[in-house]
């Protein structure tokens, strides 16, 4: 493992003496990245589209035990070997071919590393607003289409991330681990505060489905939850590819099985249960529906207002360092490992986030969770369909570590890249691209089919099945089973 092209000692298998996650970091990092501004507000988008609290809550917690299924398969070779996933995906890939999926995970990270930091610079523009006692105001910036004021704000936000980034990933666990339990106890907090403020939990939780019979959309619940249950696998598929870049530090296969189990499909389901009930009670004390916590933190007095602002930034600080950071700090590294330390690739991540202009990609798509979710589930279903059909059905988990990192051996394929691999993922992409390029610029392409349309409501999944059935029958007989020599 020491050709310099392919290996570093960020990318290396980890050793028994870095294997110290148990199930509780685990758990406690899924708490962390599921307590979080869009998740929150997840279950609005669903409500607004016609669905009861019911259905809504019922689709965010599908949608998590889906994602939950290719997160613990794929997991399981991070926690065998010891390495990330930018090394993983050059069984199936090539060692050269790697770099294509880890660069397309890469980029959407710092999309959503952009759109958090952007999230977190608002709360300090709004509630300090707030605590001044008025809004902090200001002409646009001539390019950038936002005061001085509002990118100030990003720039402090972006700035009190960027510890953690230097500090690597040990900081980030012991953030996620401190936090998670807080985060528990200030949900229960604000639930109590709603209850108690209404005096119930408000009219929300009365308002029937729009698709039962007599509603507003009669009979049409499936043209909206099969989209809906996309964009919901989609907000976790980012996570579904990297999960080994944190189950390689798993101290055994079970603790990150239990962790991940008991932390995500659960907390989620959770966390929009609360966003209903807090909302509804938000109908009766502000005569208005406030699915945006941030906007409710405002209308806080007092002292509520400082410790909201504090819960706020705690919390998106860590789903956007777990979340959005790590995957891209291995995946950058991965690209070019004799000049790119996982310290540098995080640093990239935070350098690409600012250049994408974040406030931009949410002003330039309609509705951009159901686009953005749905529009890179397209591009990352087929990535997991060919790890997943390659680690489990063709090499039946076993890997040779060492032929990873090195040139010549058999995951080199054809100078370093894999046809069968390349070919899967395009087709696994290509019946998805129409129906994104309708769902995110509907003026720019309104004459796309309807098979194209339909197709796109279930992108992940569609890409998913076809890349693996794709790569299943182009691989068939060409990877067989082999003696894996474990990491130490």
């Amino acid at each position: 493992m020491t050709d310099p092209t392919l290996s570093n000692p960020d990318l290396i298998p980890t050793t028994a003496a870095q294997r110290t996650w148990r199930w509780y970091h685990f758990a406690a990092l899924w708490v962390g990245m599921v307590m979080c501004i869009p998740a929150y507000t997840l279950a609005a988008s669903l409500i607004e589209s016609g669905m009861s609290w019911s259905q809504a809550v019922g689709t965010v917690f599908l949608g998590n035990l889906i994602v939950l299924v290719p997160m613990l398969l794929i997991g399981h070779a991070g926690a065998k070997y010891g390495i990330p996933y930018a090394v993983l995906a050059r069984a199936s890939f090539g060692t050269q071919g790697a770099k294509l999926p880890a660069l397309l995970r890469a980029l959407v990270a710092c999309g959503w590393y952009g759109i958090q930091t952007w999230f977190g610079g608002q709360m300090i523009f709004t509630l300090a607003g707030v605590l001044l006692g008025h809004p902090l105001g200001g002409d646009a910036l001539p390019g950038l289409g936002i005061s001085a004021a509002q990118f100030g704000c990003f720039l402090l936000f972006w700035a009190l991330q960027f510890w953690f980034v230097v500090h690597g990933i040990d900081a980030i666990r012991k953030l996620e681990t401190y936090t998670a339990p807080i985060k528990i106890v200030i949900c229960f907090v604000l639930l109590w505060w709603a209850w108690d403020k209404a005096g119930g939990f408000g009219p929300i939780l009365e308002q029937p489905s729009q698709f039962v019979e007599g509603g507003k959309k009669a009979g049409q619940f499936s043209t909206v939850f099969w989209p809906s249950l996309t964009a919901m696998v989609g907000f976790w598929a980012t996570l579904a590819l990297n999960i080994p870049d944190f189950t390689r530090f798993a101290k055994s296969q079970r603790d990150q099985l239990v962790g991940q189990a008991l932390g995500l499909p659960g907390p989620m389901g959770l966390l929009a249960a609360l966003a209903v009930f807090v909302t509804s009670a938000t109908v009766v004390i502000y005569g208005k529906a406030l699915w945006d916590p941030v906007d409710l933190a405002s209308r806080m007095t007092g002292a509520a207002v400082l410790i909201a602002l504090i819960v706020l930034l705690i919390d998106t600080v860590s789903v956007n360092l777990a979340a959005n950071l790590v995957g891209p700090a291995y995946d950058f590294s991965a690209l070019a490992p004799n000049r790119i330390s996982y310290k540098l690739g995080g640093i990239l991540t935070c350098a690409i986030a600012i250049v994408m202009m974040p406030w931009k990609i949410l002003a330039s798509t309609e509705g951009y969770i159901f686009t953005w979710l749905i529009g890179y589930s397209a591009l990352l279903g087929p990535v997991a369909g060919i790890l997943i059909v390659d680690y489990y059905l063709l090499r039946k988990t076993a890997l040779v570590v060492d032929e990873l990192y090195v040139e010549g051996g058999r995951y080199s394929y054809r100078g370093g890249w894999n046809l069968a691999a390349l070919v899967a993922f395009a087709l696994g992409v290509a019946p998805n691209v129409p129906g994104f390029l309708n769902a995110a610029f509907p003026a720019a392409f309104p004459e796309v089919g309807a098979a194209f349309k339909a197709i796109y409501t279930y992108a992940w999944f569609a890409g998913l099945a076809l890349a693996a059935v794709v790569y299943g029958v182009l691989m068939a007989g060409k990877a067989q089973p082999q003696l894996a020599r474990t990491a130490p």
